[in-house]
């Protein structure tokens, strides 16, 4: 239906009614920019919520990433930033695509609307302007009608009186014809106008207005169509980033499914096993039997292997639950693991972590060596295409370099080398399987010499010193137990003199000592220094006067007195 022809006397309607629309369409132009807006503050929302749990720059970023539902959690913050990065394309894409676009077709549409309205107006005016011609007409038609008419009676009135003269009458005659020609003419152009204002008014309802009504129309209908454009655009800038948005979902999904419990609780015994050996039975120690000895029994010798025995089994049971508030202990130990202080030599971690301190660091000093030797590499090959090509540079332009790299490789491998150093000591110390074994062997083989040789005298000479016998029975323990890297303490204990003590010490931590020429220790205990570390890692002690050895001395604190430390 059309508006020119349904809707030709209702102007002052159609401008209400497309104000309101354009009205409309500013009205769903702010509701998208609010809607962008909203997208926007959501998006920086999202990405600072990710930004706030992504783990922070220190150590504790490294000791996170062992473990996979913390690198799952990473993931899903990673994917999490993407996903709002969708958002953040939305308004964007809203806003250039619609809330532009629409201000500007909002601007064109006003300008469009007016001129109609402003032709309009016009062309109202001008039919009105000459329906008021007509009227003006139509009054002088009437008005000269009038006078023609009283003229004429005038003259007839003349014309029968006796006493006029034959001049007036004549006159009167003469002016009723004057108004009869004028009423004549004023018909005639009243009939003129009239029917010119006809065609104008034909014109007016049924050409001029029809056509500005109409392209009112197609504006009305152009703003509707561009209106349902903007909301489908509405919808589809929002579809469009459901890929993405289905892949970061997805990506949040793999990663939860990346999650290894088995894999992260084996993770817990690599981060923290320190390479202790748990402790052994605790051997019964029958005191009603020293009763029945004779003197003899009772020697050095004797004394000295019960004890040992003894502080070896029983000391360091119940190392775990042992709590030391002077000192720092194992726990303490795993967190200057965690947060990397401690000396050069990792000797304050215990020895598994140590042993995975020094291997992370000589991989990486390894990887620094072949990255300088790849760039000497690459040196080398650009100096030699200088000496063959000398247009293209001079050689000795690159020697400074070259030498600069040298140096570097130097250190870093005499720095590798001291890491590979402190790396064999640890391994060497560590316990393995097989010394398990061998000390279980050594343990019943001592049990069962003691089981066969009840009588000391038999081992022992009634001085105390050790017998033959007590030489084979070392031998025996030798061959049982080949492969001990601990060093060779028997020649120090073949003094007889005893050293005098330099000073005390604090085990930090427990040492069962099971090998020859160590002595056991529980965490806690204050033990006398006879003699310090030389160099090998290993510290002399003394218990009393019956019982000495070597413990690590990364396990114990020393306090040196200070004549000692003087000389």
């Amino acid at each position: 239906m059309s508006w020119g022809s349904e809707l030709w006397d209702q102007f002052d309607n159609l401008e209400k009614h497309t104000q309101w629309g354009i009205e409309y369409l500013e009205k769903y132009t702010k509701f998208v920019k609010e809607r962008s807006e909203i997208e926007f503050n959501y998006a920086k929302q999202i990405r600072n919520l990710s930004k706030k749990y992504q783990p922070k720059k220190n150590s504790r970023e490294e000791e996170e990433s062992k473990y996979s539902f913390c690198r799952a959690f990473l993931a899903t913050l990673n994917e999490l930033n993407d996903y709002a990065g969708q958002h953040e394309v939305i308004a964007e894409n809203l806003m250039s695509q619609i809330i532009t676009e629409l201000a500007r077709y909002t601007q064109e549409l006003k300008t469009e609307r007016k001129s109609h309205f402003h032709d309009g107006r016009k062309a109202q005016q001008h039919i009105e302007s000459s329906w008021k011609q007509l009227e003006s007409c139509k009054r002088k038609f009437e008005r000269e009608c009038k006078e023609a008419e009283r003229a004429n009676q005038h003259f007839e009135r003349m014309d029968a009186d006796i006493n006029v003269t034959k001049a007036d009458v004549e006159k009167a005659r003469q002016q009723a014809q004057m108004r009869q020609q004028m009423a004549t003419d004023s018909k005639n152009d009243y009939s003129s106008y009239l029917q010119k204002f006809n065609q104008e008014q034909n014109e007016h309802y049924f050409t001029i207005i029809p056509n500005i009504f109409q392209k009112l129309q197609d504006m009305e209908e152009k703003r509707i169509e561009k209106l349902g454009v903007c909301m489908k655009t509405f919808a589809e800038v929002n579809r469009q980033v459901l890929p993405i948005v289905g892949k970061c979902l997805d990506g949040m999904t793999k990663a939860a499914g990346s999650i290894e419990p088995k894999t992260d609780s084996k993770q817990v015994v690599e981060s923290y096993k320190s390479g202790f050996e748990p402790p052994g039975d605790v051997e019964f120690e029958d005191y009603g039997q020293a009763m029945k000895r004779t003197a003899s029994e009772t020697s050095l010798s004797n004394s000295k292997e019960g004890k040992e025995k003894s502080a070896s089994k029983s000391k360091g049971k119940l190392w775990p639950f042992i709590k030391n508030k002077n000192k720092i202990t194992l726990n303490s130990h795993v967190r200057n693991l965690i947060e990397g202080s401690g000396p050069e030599d990792f000797s304050h971690l215990p020895p598994e972590q140590r042993r995975k301190k020094l291997q992370g660091k000589l991989d990486d000093l390894n990887k620094d060596i072949q990255k300088e030797m790849d760039q000497r590499d690459a040196l080398t090959k650009m100096k030699d295409v200088y000496i063959k090509n000398p247009q293209m540079g001079d050689p000795a332009s690159v020697d400074p370099r070259l030498t600069e790299i040298g140096q570097n490789i130097e250190k870093l491998q005499l720095e590798a080398q001291k890491f590979e150093g402190w790396l064999a000591e640890v391994e060497e110390r560590m316990p393995s399987k097989s010394d398990t074994q061998r000390r279980s062997v050594l343990y019943e083989t001592q049990n069962n010499t003691t089981v066969g040789n009840n009588c000391a005298q038999d081992r022992e000479s009634p001085d105390g010193s050790y017998t033959e016998e007590q030489n084979s029975e070392t031998q025996v323990k030798a061959t049982v137990n080949p492969a001990s890297t601990t060093p060779d303490f028997d020649d120090e204990f073949d003094d007889e003199d005893s050293l005098p003590t330099i000073g005390t010490c604090k085990a930090l931590y427990p040492f069962e000592g099971h090998n020859e020429g160590t002595i056991a220790m529980a965490e806690g205990e204050v033990l006398y220094v006879i003699e310090e570390d030389k160099g090998d890692g290993w510290t002399r002690v003394r218990r009393n006067q019956d019982e000495e050895g070597y413990v690590p001395t990364s396990y114990v604190e020393v306090f040196l007195e200070t004549n000692a430390k003087d000389s």
